[in-house]
């Protein structure tokens, strides 16, 4: 019955238009705004994390060098990679109002990656894996 009311429009469609109906209006800025707060909730919980590792493994110096070299040469990585997605210099004219949004979700997207490879270190790996390195096999 839906597909004879609205024609060939797909029901995923239907539902974000009767979502966005009931939803109250949200201006642009306020949807930059929480796409950036989340992102930094998400750095936050890879700082944490971050922190907890090198607690974890403070006794193995050599270790600890690297992975603070890692990390440095990581947030850089990730900053040159979100650049390269908008590479335009003037990101207003060139993606608009929901430029701030997108880098936004991108950050928290490679971020929340990052987190994930953080917490092996702390997870540890699993007994016989030759390939963890200085992960530490699960107690």
């Amino acid at each position: 019955m839906a597909m004879k009311i609205f024609g060939r429009i797909s029901l995923p469609v239907i539902a974000l238009m009767l979502a966005s109906a009931i939803a109250p209006a949200q201006t642009q800025s306020r949807t930059n705004q929480d796409a950036c707060r989340k992102y930094e909730e998400t750095d936050a919980e890879m700082n944490k994390v971050y922190q907890q590792v090198l607690t974890e493994y403070k006794k193995d110096t050599a270790f600890i060098l690297k992975l603070k070299a890692a990390q440095r040469l990581w947030v850089a990585f990730r900053n040159a990679h979100v650049e390269s997605l908008y590479p335009k210099p003037n990101k207003l004219a060139a993606y608009g109002s929901t430029h701030p949004t997108c880098r936004c979700l991108a950050m928290t997207e490679i971020t929340a990656s990052r987190i994930e490879a953080l917490k092996r270190w702390i997870t540890g790996g699993e007994e016989g894996d030759t390939c963890s390195g200085s992960i530490r096999t699960k107690n």
